[in-house]
């Protein structure tokens, strides 16, 4: 059966199956969105589940396994999680076998604040209490994971756990040793945002700091570990590095390197767009190359998440290329997008030969009350608009056939009264819940809503990519 126009419509047939149109529907509302409050607010296209039709084509997932894998699609199990690509979709494959997707929330912790402490108090009664009750908020709204910056030591006492990811510092670790880093919103800055990759004492110190690793090496609940977050890959590098001392050790592996380039008396201004890819490159490939090597070195089990790309970082095909052969999964903070770009996803998977895991983002609403000047996500007017972005967001997605999880950032919002976190973690509604453990219901319904049909929704952007792929010319609605 033949379908006119570019939405999509479901016929059941009479053997009770689907018949497919070429392409999903468009969203069919629009959310208005800024960056900061004193920002321009824009319409953005937004869709929902709402405008996906109502059918058991997406109905909730059931019969997953204890880690939170899709029982019907099983292949080899390991004993821990690992990285699959079944036909032309990446997975991740659970400790059973089961094809797994990791929906998380980032920074899974209380907040040492006398008012949150009170409420803590109030709420839980205990700290074990609240791990308890966090993983079973999490779980039953159809969350199976936890991301970075999360309280893994209390979470994991809960039984059974989420499953969970470790996100080390091994470049800022060096760096504070070392010295010359320094607080920036969101991340630790260096020198000329010239990391330390050159260092000599860097390799040696890697395999020193990853021994820690081995404590965990044996947990199958472990899904894998980030090396560190949001390091400065910046297009600039070569230059950079040109402008530190000349003893140091970044300058002399650019001046060598610009030397073999140009000659011994090359200067800045000889630097062609060519050599700031490359440069870029050998930085890149040589920190995951140490790192790796570290990781696996002292817990072969697990895989390593990468150390998630942000900003600019994004644009650059050479990042992913370069940490293509030392990564397991791809990890990304991806912000100021309101729908996943489906070609820059593809661009990331294509360079890298690896599947992507986004790592931070969040929308924060007015109506909570807070400033909302802080942080790089998105501000939108109500906690509803918020449950929005996540479904248009995580649509795509699952849509894309390269992510193989997400995590939002973050558990709670930022306490005003915490002066010890960086000036990105202040004033902002970034939480599923407020500072006081109150969650936001109508946030979490739509959360809900998606991740318990995650992957009922897999099979129905599949099916409508095999259709598209079986159309042939002439077909009605070309």
């Amino acid at each position: 059966m033949k379908l006119k126009g570019n939405t999509l419509a479901i016929v059941m047939a009479a053997a009770g199956g689907l018949v497919w149109t070429n392409c999903a529907p468009a969203a069919s509302r629009m959310v208005a969105a800024a960056f900061k409050p004193d920002a321009e607010w824009r319409n953005y296209p937004t869709r929902t589940l709402a405008d996906l039709p109502s059918s058991d084509a997406f109905r909730t997932d059931t019969d997953l396994s204890r880690y939170g894998g899709w029982t019907a699609r099983k292949t080899q199990a390991s004993g821990f999680f690992r990285t699959d690509k079944v036909a032309d979709r990446w997975w991740l494959v659970d400790p059973e076998g089961c094809l797994f997707l990791h929906k998380g929330v980032a920074s899974v912790r209380t907040t040492d604040t006398p008012g949150s402490n009170a409420a803590l108090a109030a709420r839980f009664g205990s700290v074990t209490n609240w791990a308890v009750g966090t993983t079973g908020l999490l779980r039953a709204n159809g969350f199976n994971g936890l991301g970075g910056w999360s309280d893994t030591e209390k979470l994991r006492a809960a039984n059974p756990p989420l499953v969970y990811t470790r996100l080390w510092n091994f470049m800022g670790s060096y760096g504070r040793k070392r010295g010359g880093t320094f607080q920036q919103a969101g991340h630790l800055g260096y020198p000329n945002d010239c990391i330390f990759v050159f260092d000599p004492e860097f390799e040696r110190f890697c395999n020193e700091y990853a021994k820690q690793l081995a404590e965990t090496k044996d947990d199958p609940w472990l899904l894998g570990h980030f090396s560190d977050n949001e390091l400065p890959f910046k297009r600039e590098a070569l230059r950079n590095f040109l402008d530190l001392p000349p003893t140091d050790a970044g300058h002399v592996a650019a001046r060598k390197f610009l030397t073999q380039r140009h000659g011994g008396r090359a200067v800045a201004s000889d630097i062609t767009p060519q050599d700031e890819q490359d440069f870029l490159a050998i930085v890149a490939a040589r920190y995951f190359e140490i790192v790796s090597r570290a990781v696996k070195k002292h817990d072969p089990n697990h895989l390593y998440l990468g150390s998630r790309f942000y900003g600019s970082d994004l644009r650059h095909s050479e990042l992913f290329k370069a940490c293509g052969p030392h990564v397991d999964v791809v990890s990304v903070n991806w912000y100021q997008a309101w729908t996943p770009d489906a070609d820059k996803l593809a661009m990331w998977a294509r360079e890298s030969g690896r599947p992507i895991i986004i790592t931070e983002w969040y929308a924060k609403g007015v109506d909570s009350g807070m400033a909302n000047t802080g942080g790089a996500g998105w501000l939108v007017k109500t906690q509803q608009e918020r449950g929005m972005f996540y479904q248009n967001f995580t649509l795509a997605l699952l849509e894309s056939k390269m992510c193989v999880g997400w995590h939002w950032f973050r558990y709670m919002d930022n306490d005003p009264d915490d002066k010890k976190v960086d000036p990105s973690n202040r004033d902002s509604n970034k939480g599923i819940l407020n500072s006081r453990y109150a969650p936001y219901e109508p946030l979490l319904q739509a959360m809900n809503e998606l991740n318990v049909r995650a992957y009922s929704l897999v099979d129905y952007f599949d099916a409508i990519s095999q259709a598209a792929q079986r159309r042939q010319p002439g077909d009605v609605g070309d």
